[in-house]
């Protein structure tokens, strides 16, 4: 059951990410934007070879082999046992969705489709990365209340 929910996440990842970034690459010009929200929210077409903000750029074929080591070893840890309840299950999970379907780009394009361009905030970036983000605070909030649980327990 643990498995279904976590294979599921990933491929419900992969597949929305890249289907709104093929919507992006067939709908907009690079540089080109979409009003969705006057004043909030835009999307806006760029392609990023690099890494998070435009860093290392037109390296992010690097990143490639990181990605899938990253899926082998939670694969990994989840086949062993170590990945228990349904919060870090879906916290692995998004973030080896998110970096699953950033690699797809890379290996495909030498570069990321990028799109998500709020006005309130800097960079832009696409759905694999808010999967990644939103998979990391998932794992800390695990972490966060697995150290109060242990506390409790102790005290």
């Amino acid at each position: 059951m643990i498995s279904i929910l976590f294979y599921s996440v990933i491929i419900l990842v992969i597949f929305i990410d890249q289907l709104s970034k093929y919507w992006i690459r067939t709908q907009l010009n690079v540089g080109e934007s979409l009003v969705i929200w006057e004043g909030v929210l835009n999307f806006t077409h760029i392609q990023n070879s690099g890494a998070v903000g435009g860093l290392f750029e037109g390296y992010g074929r690097l990143f490639v082999p990181v990605a899938i080591i990253i899926a082998v070893v939670c694969i990994y840890m989840l086949k062993k046992g170590y990945l228990k309840g349904k919060l870090l299950i879906i916290g692995v999970a998004l973030y080896v969705g998110g970096a699953i379907g950033n690699a797809i780009d890379r290996v495909l394009f030498n570069q990321v489709t990028d799109f998500i361009d709020f006005s309130f905030r800097e960079g832009i970036p696409n759905l694999a990365d808010y999967a990644l983000i939103f998979g990391v605070i998932l794992i800390f909030i695990d972490a966060f209340i697995g150290a109060l649980r242990k506390r409790k327990s102790v005290g």
